[in-house]
């Protein structure tokens, strides 16, 4: 029988991959919180937890199937050792970046472009728009007043944490680009095209070069970059030294809020505050990127509108809008965003679940409906 002399964060995270329970089952499990388990987990092999959690984790071993005990031996065993690099990073990043114009705007900017058939109830419209770096940009105009860039950047970072920062530093000169953009396509002035604001992210991950555990923490941290970036260095975002990374690869990361939607066998996603990452094992019955890019793209527009409302109501406005993009539009999308559709595989339903969920989406999408029915009640 595998027993543990002292347990210590990396233990406790490989027990509760043994056992296949999320952050908060776990914690429930041990009938602890999920930040005391986040903080054994954190903390890796460095950390060890108090006595009375000790006996905690002993118990639960103790408990635990002879299935999850030989799963927690095997990976025991292992040592905890990061497989060595045998591969290179290949990840696509697919970037959202959401403005809110309005429905006249959008009718002006639609008078020219392709209808979308991917839309067929949020109707929308697409163009292929030049970019300095992306290998493709797309602009999705949304009927209701939203404008969606759509850029897709293949990398082969050295590292995730290369990866993260880039990222956060070119969002700081694509989003004033969409802003130029937009004032070019609309023949307007600067001051008139409102600053897309919401920053959300797609990684695909084409290839990697980790091993087991170590391949699912790098999805994790794929969709919560910001551990890895010191945002608030002076020069703007910087790395944090590569053992941070390190660390995190041979100990695991987690994070409550990280919402878990692959099939085992079949793909790993995450969905987390910053975006989504997702990598495919079997393409034949994994999600393809275009079913991931159009439910980003629904929930990117819906969030965009939603915001735009709250900022109404902020700066002391009733808020109002086009009769067919009123409340009873947003009581609709609602229903269709949170009601599986008979066509769906569960996979989708997954996804979308994990996206809505970590995006706030529906809470915004209730309190925007019933401001709007408010306003003309």
């Amino acid at each position: 029988m595998v027993t543990v002399q002292r347990w210590s964060g990396r233990e406790a995270r490989l027990l509760r991959d043994a056992l296949r329970m999320s952050l908060r089952d776990f914690a429930a499990y041990l009938g602890v919180s999920d930040r005391t388990v986040s903080n054994w987990e954190s903390g890796g092999a460095g950390y060890q937890p108090r006595v009375e959690s000790q006996a905690v984790l002993d118990t639960a071993l103790g408990r635990a199937s002879d299935g999850a005990k030989a799963r927690f031996a095997a990976a025991l065993g292992a040592n905890g050792a990061v497989q060595p690099v045998t591969g290179r990073i290949g990840v696509d990043s697919h970037k959202f970046l959401p403005v809110f114009v309005g429905v006249e705007r959008t009718r002006q900017l639609r008078a020219h472009m392709t209808l979308s058939v991917d839309h067929q109830w949020l109707e929308s419209s697409s163009a292929r728009v030049d970019h300095p770096e992306a290998q493709t940009c797309v602009l999705h105009v949304f009927a209701c007043g939203v404008a969606v860039f759509h850029l897709v950047q293949p990398h082969e970072p050295a590292a995730l944490t290369e990866l993260a920062v880039w990222r956060y530093r070119s969002y700081a000169s694509d989003l004033p680009w969409a802003r130029d953009k937009l004032r070019d396509l609309l023949d307007e002035d600067h001051c008139g095209i409102p600053n897309p604001e919401y920053v959300l992210s797609l990684y695909w991950l084409a290839s990697g070069p980790w091993a087991g555990s170590a391949y699912d923490t790098a999805l994790r941290l794929l969709s919560t970059p910001s551990v890895l970036v010191d945002r608030g260095a002076p020069g703007g975002p910087a790395p944090l030294d590569g053992s941070v990374e390190e660390s995190f690869l041979a100990t695991g990361f987690d994070h409550p809020d990280i919402v878990s939607f692959g099939v085992r066998g079949v793909s790993t996603g995450y969905a987390g505050w910053s975006g989504v990452a997702y990598a495919p094992h079997s393409r034949e019955r994994s999600l393809t990127i275009d079913e991931l890019v159009t439910c980003e793209l629904t929930v990117q527009a819906l969030w965009c509108f939603t915001r735009h409302v709250q900022q109404m109501i902020e700066d002391g406005q009733d808020p109002s809008m086009p009769e067919q993009y009123g409340w009873r539009f947003l009581r609709a999308a609602h229903s269709r965003l949170t009601t599986a559709r008979a066509q769906e595989t569960a996979q989708h339903v997954l996804m979308r679940e994990a996206i809505m969920k970590t995006s706030g989406l529906v809470e915004r999408l209730r309190a925007a409906q019933d401001a709007l029915r408010e306003s003309v009640g």
